[in-house]
């Protein structure tokens, strides 16, 4: 049998197993579901409700993951719908919308009557007909316990320009599915992959879905050649040809009892139309091979269309699970994929104009200094890994890798762009720190008039979820720096544990077990102590880091060094206090 028998062979023995486990799945989480839809439907009461149309400003959205953020086709707005949030102990999911505003950088709160149901992980897309159209496909709904899954198989479209929403109900659709991707390519919605999972089992998929925009209706792909395995959460980019483009993700297999492998995919397929405009497209799978520099691997990235014929890339996170520890590294850099000329490259920020006059003129100044002789330009820095340990409550250690890109290398500019330069100096003085969004994974991204907006996602510290609601963006044009449209309120910040009351009990045993040492200190310091127990060293406004970290240094050391024990050397507890003291500065939660 030749190689091309052979492939075909294992692709049907994979489709066989692949449809022998999509029963098996389906049966046992049959029940689950069944349980679940009397909570879905008592949601669903209390919506239908709402009788009339009702826009009001309100304060930003409270902190979410897997909602979906898109860019209204017409307005210049941004369009949030759904998502998750998790305390430590309870899942709460939501279907409420919002509109952000972008001109006047301001909130909305939407309320429309028959909204879809709460849901998380699923995916919207936007067309401009009719005014905009925001689609809606898939997703699930978790119970509270986040113990057992609901996956949605249904089809939504708010229409933006009535403001009224529209469930599509037309046969022949995906399965009920999470954590797939949906674009838009010509007048279809294409869908790829996704997951669907029960409580104790789980599957992955790779299958083609399309959905005509004109007949609404459904139609499963049958693509040739070999297609990317089964994964969830990968890129998946129109081209302005008629293609798809796939790339990374993640899927996990059951290699025995209890035991799950994840793995996390770096390969790039395209997925072609062939005989486009006929009554029947053809499609076929072909592997990409791109040039340049690839992302790092990672999961829970998120992907954007970009200017200039390009897609983007942002954040994520590559976890490695070890025997006593789970350490993260999160992301929050930016790649590019140029679709024409197949090739990856990592953006690199140019900073503001004053500040590259800055460099200009010092080098400027070097010259001059060396008398006349030429002078040798060091090459552009490359980007900077920044990597922090930071030691969480139960004292495992949680490492946060940050990207820092490098300046790109300055080009001649005219005389009119020098005047600009001076006019920005003038008008903004004092340069401050350059902000950035923190590295985050499952963020929601948008892009509006060649502008990227990032909104939320999350990182781990320990055992601890910290879900994020801030906002920024960068000019996808200029790459000079970023902006901060809000900021995230540490007051949206809760995070409640199972043992708390325990370590709580602890906490009380080991005080009372203190030496006479201890009771010689003096009562002032005590009750310095059990302040400093009781909430941390607030930052003061306009505080430098390094004063903050030697105002703050001996609450800090006392924490460190009663999670890691007096065993622990001196030099590591002061680097750890020294880390933990930075973190909060950054990002006083």
């Amino acid at each position: 049998m030749g190689k091309k028998g052979k492939r075909d062979k294992k692709g049907k023995g994979a489709e066989k197993t692949l449809a022998k486990m999509e029963k098996k799945v389906s049966r046992r989480a049959k029940k689950e579901e069944e349980d679940l839809e009397a909570l879905i439907a008592e949601f669903q009461s209390l919506d239908a409700k709402k009788t009339q149309v009702i826009e009001s400003s309100c304060p930003p959205p409270s902190p979410r993951l897997n909602c979906s953020l898109c860019a209204h086709p017409e307005r210049d707005e941004l369009i949030l719908f759904g998502g998750e949030y998790f305390n430590g102990q309870k899942t709460y999911l939501y279907n409420d919308l919002y509109i952000y505003h972008i001109r006047k950088n301001s909130w909305a709160k939407l309320d429309i009557p028959n909204p879809p149901p709460r849901r998380c992980a699923h995916q919207a897309a936007v067309v401009p007909t009719a005014g905009g159209q925001l689609w809606i496909f898939g997703g699930e709904f978790a119970s509270p316990n986040g113990e057992q899954f609901y996956h949605y198989k249904d089809l939504w479209v708010l229409h933006l320009a009535t403001k009224t929403w529209e469930q599509i109900k037309a046969p022949g659709g995906p399965s009920g599915r999470s954590g797939h991707r949906m674009v838009v390519c010509k007048r279809q919605l294409i869908i790829f992959g996704g997951f669907h999972e029960s409580a104790r089992d789980f599957i992955y998929y790779n299958d083609v879905y399309a959905f005509n925009l004109d007949s609404f209706t459904w139609s499963k792909l049958a693509p040739a050649g070999m297609g990317p395995a089964p994964r969830s959460g990968c890129q998946m980019t129109p081209t302005p040809e008629g293609n798809i483009i796939i790339y990374g993700g993640y899927s996990k297999q059951r290699i025995k009892k209890d035991v799950d492998k994840g793995t996390l995919h770096t390969d790039m397929f395209l997925l072609k139309a062939e005989g486009a405009g006929k009554e029947e497209d053809r499609w076929s799978w072909s592997r990409l091979s791109p040039s340049g520099v690839k992302p790092t691997p990672r999961s829970g990235f998120a992907v954007a269309a970009a200017p200039n014929n390009r897609c983007l890339l942002f954040g994520g996170v590559h976890d490695e699970e070890e025997e006593e520890s789970i350490e993260g590294d999160f992301f929050n850099d930016i790649y590019f994929y140029d679709i024409g000329k197949n090739r990856w490259f990592p953006a690199q920020l140019k900073g503001p104009k004053s500040e590259r006059r800055k460099r200009r003129r010092g080098r400027q100044a070097e010259a001059e200094a060396a008398g006349g002789e030429e002078l040798q330009l060091p090459p552009p820095q490359g980007p900077l890994e920044i990597v922090k340990e930071v030691v969480a409550e139960d004292g495992t250690v949680m490492t946060i890798k940050q990207m820092i890109p490098g300046a790109a290398e300055d080009k001649d500019r005219s005389g009119s762009e020098e005047e600009e330069e001076e006019e920005e100096e003038e008008e903004g003085g004092a340069l401050g720190q350059p902000v950035e969004p923190c590295p985050r994974s499952s963020a929601m991204v948008a892009v509006k008039h060649g502008v990227l907006y990032v909104y939320g996602g999350m990182f781990e510290v320990g055992d601890r979820q910290v879900t994020l609601s801030d906002l920024h963006c960068i000019d996808l044009h200029r790459m000079d720096q970023w902006k901060v449209l809000l900021e995230m309120d540490p007051k949206t910040q809760e995070w409640l544990e199972e043992s708390e009351s325990d370590e709580e009990e602890d906490d009380d045993v080991e005080g009372a077990e203190g030496g006479e040492e201890e009771e010689e200190e003096s009562s002032e310091e005590e009750s310095e102590d059990e302040e400093g127990e009781q909430q941390h060293p607030a930052v003061q406004p306009g505080e430098a880091q390094a004063q903050y970290v030697a105002r703050t240094e001996q609450y800090w050391l006392r924490l460190a060094r009663g999670h890691m024990g007096p065993e622990a050397k001196d030099k590591k507890v002061l680097k750890v206090a020294h880390a933990m003291a930075k973190t909060f500065y950054e990002d006083p939660i």
